[in-house]
């Protein structure tokens, strides 16, 4: 599996823990701020071997070129039976190029989203993997007719639902550290608004980023904010550090404690695409400030979308005239993103694919140690037994 972020790992944990030892994680370090890193190293179990590539911040071509050439490194001298992806990232992209440029089967976990919105980087990601892959796992009907409607055969696409979906269940607290959660945060339930802003539109834009941490300040109730490192550079260098005094600002959660917090919510408001699959199996509402959304499962449903700009704060106070109606509704609307296990489904196809009950080789990789690795890469090792 090769990925470089916190979601994507949250989401391949269940895939992870059904194969066991045969699985071989190659992370990228796309994410590179080392608080964040080590709450992804703690969200997920251990496979047979988890391989640090640490690439580190560059520019996007720049990352995706360096991480393509390091997994293809690993996969010219280590043959294997087959790639797994998730998502849309710079790493899954990287990941689908170096196993096309090896001739390896690759399986793409989360298939078939489309936002038709080409201003995003992640769309382009998205698209190329889908054409890439020799088996597409698509989490709803929706995108399976999105991948038919590009051309992609039908016996290369799978409905499998989404990871997302035992990923939480797996990691969601019991009530009572969730108790312990809202008071080391001086919170108490439906008594506050939970929010998360990283995406570029929102964040790379200082008047964009200016305008929603105003309309955040203007919700009547306390707003409890996760800061993303990117999100805290550009407001230090955009100059609008005081406009967070007036919300809770927390660092960034582990997984299980933001869980909590979003169970807990009146609302969340949020530029995330996995929070608006989480909120459909927390039934709680979501309100997506983005200009176009890749998962159109929730809208109407769990959540409303609304552009960067001055319509947010009137948008959550639509979520907050009854919070209690809201939440009562909801539980009665079934996730889009299905029930049980995803990540079995996943398997299931995926030994159809290698034709081997073995699924993968359970021969254990080792990663070349290049003399110069490209960006002062390093790479660590993690076997089973440390």
């Amino acid at each position: 599996m090769v990925c470089g972020t916190r979601p994507e790992l949250i989401k391949l944990a269940p895939l992870i823990r059904l194969l066991g030892p045969t699985a071989t994680v190659v992370y990228t370090g796309q994410h590179y701020d080392t608080a964040m890193y080590h709450r992804i190293r703690r969200d997920v179990g251990q496979p047979g071997r988890f391989l640090e590539l640490a690439l580190g911040a560059a520019r996007r071509g720049t990352q995706l070129g360096a991480a393509t050439a390091a997994v293809d490194d690993v996969l010219a001298q280590h043959p294997t039976r087959a790639v797994i992806v998730q998502g849309d990232t710079t790493s899954a992209l990287a990941g689908a190029l170096a196993a096309n440029a090896n001739d390896v089967p690759l399986l793409h976990v989360e298939a078939g989203l489309r936002s038709h919105d080409r201003a995003m980087p992640e769309e382009h990601n998205r698209v190329v993997i889908d054409h890439l892959a020799d088996l597409c796992c698509a989490p709803t009907p929706l995108n399976r007719t999105n991948l038919l409607a590009e051309g992609v055969p039908d016996e290369r696409i799978a409905i499998t639902g989404n990871t997302v979906v035992e990923a939480l269940v797996n990691a969601l607290p019991s009530r009572e550290e969730e108790a312990v959660v809202l008071a080391a945060h001086e919170l108490r339930a439906d008594g506050y608004v939970l929010a998360t802003v990283h995406r570029p539109e929102n964040v790379d834009d200082p008047a964009a980023l200016d305008t929603v941490l105003r309309e955040l300040n203007r919700l009547p109730l306390p707003v409890v904010l996760p800061l993303h490192p990117r999100t805290a550079k550009r407001v230090e260098h955009f100059g609008l550090t005081g406009l967070l005094a007036g919300l809770k600002v927390v660092e960034p959660q582990a997984y299980p404690a933001f869980l909590a917090l979003a169970r807990c919510a009146a609302v969340v408001v949020s530029d995330s695409g996995g929070i608006q699959e989480e909120v459909s199996v927390l039934k709680r509402p979501v309100v997506v400030v983005r200009r176009s959304t890749e998962r159109p499962e929730i809208e109407g449903t769990f959540g409303t979308r609304v552009p960067p700009g001055a319509g947010v704060c009137a948008e959550v106070l639509r979520w907050l005239d009854d919070v209690p109606g809201h939440r009562e509704r909801l539980e009665r609307i079934p996730s889009p993103y299905g029930t049980g296990s995803p990540s079995a489904r996943i398997v299931a196809a995926l030994r159809r694919l290698v034709g081997d009950e073995r699924v993968l080789s359970p021969e254990r990789v080792v990663v070349p140690r290049p003399a110069s690795p490209p960006l002062g890469s390093r790479v660590r090792h993690w076997n089973s037994s440390s």
